[in-house]
């Protein structure tokens, strides 16, 4: 659990505020997981501090859940492309995804369960990131990969926005980079 709240505080994932009147504060609980070998033996327990996203008010909390889903016609036609062309593919993995999302709304969370401090009694947590649990957590995570993305020379696909490519020019040789 500690750990978990560790990245919080390197991502500056919120902010301890006194309890704002008339808004409302999402709870949050915790999930724990065990993390297996391929043998199903336990090499990790992990915790995971997640909102209760069904506590937000639409318009309120948030406006557009919307986040883009890979089709499985995109990720055939990268498959087979990438394999016409010899084309080496890289999967990444990234560790708390979604606490690099930055919100727009103001949104507020109790403490953490077994975190409270009885010195500051009245206070939550004002977010700037998204959390797990949140409604708009998965458009916040699209939204600053994308734009990351874009920076370093992407471009979104036209027909399938999960689709990001970037034209390299060796020589007389045009290779796309798909991710």
């Amino acid at each position: 659990m500690q750990e978990e709240l560790n990245n919080f505080a390197r991502n500056e994932v919120w902010v301890l505020e006194e309890r704002p009147k008339n808004k409302n504060i999402i709870g949050t609980k915790w999930v724990f997981r065990n993390k297996q070998d391929e043998h199903g033996v336990v090499v990790r327990n992990k915790a995971r501090l997640v909102a209760k996203g069904f506590a937000q008010v639409e318009g309120l909390d948030f406006g557009e859940t919307f986040a883009p889903v890979a089709r499985l016609e995109a990720i055939r036609i990268l498959l087979a492309y990438s394999s016409h062309h010899k084309i080496k593919l890289y999967q990444m993995d990234v560790k708390s995804a979604f606490l690099n999302g930055f919100i727009n709304e103001l949104v507020y969370v109790d403490r953490p369960p077994g975190f409270e401090d009885p010195r500051k009694p009245n206070h939550v947590y004002r977010l700037h990131k998204a959390l797990y649990g949140l409604k708009q957590a998965p458009r916040a995570w699209y939204e600053r990969l994308r734009d990351f993305l874009i920076m370093q020379g992407f471009k979104i696909g036209k027909v399938d926005m999960t689709l990001v490519h970037q034209r390299r020019q060796w020589g007389s040789l045009h290779l796309s980079n798909l991710c």
